[in-house]
């Protein structure tokens, strides 16, 4: 090996991932495809175990991945979720580590989370990604990212292994989840104008895919209409995105619009139609499972 190559080895990071869910497990495989150290913790350890034979060294706790890592990235459901595996992980924490935190947590809990990462001596970087399960798992997603440019250099190596983007938005935390949360309400929006338009084909008698053929190649045609529609008929509702996660990041939305004097009539009816779906039991499925929202009540026969 000659002596630039090792010392480009010397300098990739090792990383700590806390969140091994859909996409913390595929952001692990592709650290991991980019040659980097990488530690999987999960509170509930058999979603992170299947790491081990990808070549991640699964850990009982929080505080043994973060312990010597350079880098930390949370992919956690929401911010007290966050929180909950920092405190944990606490012991194991030292000055100067780069916390990358990537979990969509709206703005209060950016702003909680910024002060607990200076308390312990961390570099915070605030780093939601935009993207579902699959660009996870092939190291595709968008990465908006806030804080010290400082920190760049150390952290480049993991950008660049999980994301085919990073957008560097402002060197204090907060504008990358403002950014992360005006994205979000824009595939909130596609994904219920998506099943409310097969909502309306079904109950007016037109094959859904009928309207789907006459959008296809046309200017107002997306491989987001196709995708998620081909999904929803052909009954494979695997989530990229689950409706439960949709109906949460669409309250975020609406607490960060509600600060800023903002008003969003088609996120506040998103948040009803998410939370109707869920209630019928839909929760855990793709977020265009939405439309079961839609559909008409069976009559009673009787």
């Amino acid at each position: 090996m000659t002596s630039s190559a090792a010392d480009a080895t010397s300098k990739r990071p090792t990383v700590a991932v806390l969140g091994t869910g859909i996409m913390g497990s595929g952001m692990v495989r592709s650290l991991l495809r980019a040659g980097l150290d990488v530690r999987a913790w999960n509170r509930t350890q058999a979603k992170a175990a299947p790491l081990a034979a990808d070549g991640a060294t699964v850990t009982e706790t929080a505080e043994e991945a973060v312990r010597g890592a350079d880098v930390i990235l949370t992919m956690l459901n929401d911010g007290p979720a966050v929180a909950a595996a920092l405190t944990a992980a606490s012991p194991g924490l030292h000055a100067g580590q780069v916390l990358l935190q990537s979990s969509t947590v709206g703005l209060d809990a950016t702003a909680d989370l910024a002060r607990r990462a200076m308390d312990a001596g961390l570099v915070y970087l605030d780093a939601p990604v935009s993207g579902t399960k699959q660009p996870a798992e092939q190291g595709t997603l968008t990465v908006f990212v806030s804080g010290p440019s400082t920190a760049r250099a150390s952290v480049n190596p993991v950008l660049d292994a999980i994301g085919q983007r990073t957008v560097w938005v402002a060197e204090t935390p907060g504008a990358a989840s403002r950014l992360k949360l005006v994205v979000n309400t824009w595939v909130i929006t596609m994904v219920n104008g998506i099943a409310e338009c097969l909502n309306l084909a079904e109950g007016l008698g037109i094959a859904p895919q009928t309207f789907l053929d006459v959008m296809k190649g046309g200017p107002l045609d997306s491989a987001y209409l196709q995708g998620k529609s081909a999904a929803l008929l052909s009954g494979d509702l695997t989530p990229s995105f689950s409706v439960s996660n949709a109906l949460k990041d669409s309250r975020l939305i609406l607490d960060a619009a509600q600060e800023s004097g903002v008003r969003l009539d088609l996120v506040t009816a998103s948040v009803d139609r998410f939370a109707r779906a869920e209630e019928a039991g839909h929760g855990g499925e793709d977020m265009i499972a939405t439309y079961y929202a839609g559909r008409a009540p069976e009559k009673d026969g009787g």
